[in-house]
C-alpha cells in the first residue's frame, strides 16, 4: 500500500514540476514597452506592402463542381401555377 501511495506522489510531483516550469516566475515573457519611432515606421511600411500583396490576388474562381452533371434537377415548385 506504501508503495502505490509513493508512486502516486512521485507521479503527481513530475506531472506539478512540469506545469511549474511553464510558469516562468519573475521573467515577463511579453513586457510592454513603448515602439520606438523606427519600429513604428518599419510596422507600418509592412503594413502597407501586406495591403498591396492583398490586392494584387486576384478573385477567387468559382470552385467546378464535379457531382453537378450526377445531381437531379431540382424538384418544382408544387404551388407554382400552370401556364
Amino acid at each position: 500500500m506504501l508503495r502505490v501511495l509513493l508512486q502516486a506522489c512521485v507521479c503527481l510531483c513530475l506531472l506539478a514540476g512540469t506545469a511549474f516550469a511553464q510558469d516562468s516566475v519573475g521573467v515577463p515573457m511579453n513586457p510592454k514597452r513603448p515602439l520606438t519611432p523606427e519600429e513604428v515606421q518599419q510596422r507600418k511600411a509592412a503594413d502597407e506592402a501586406y495591403q498591396a500583396a492583398i490586392k494584387k490576388i486576384p478573385d477567387k474562381k468559382t470552385s467546378a463542381d464535379p457531382w453537378g452533371n450526377i445531381r437531379p434537377a431540382a424538384p418544382a415548385s408544387k404551388n407554382k401555377p400552370q401556364q
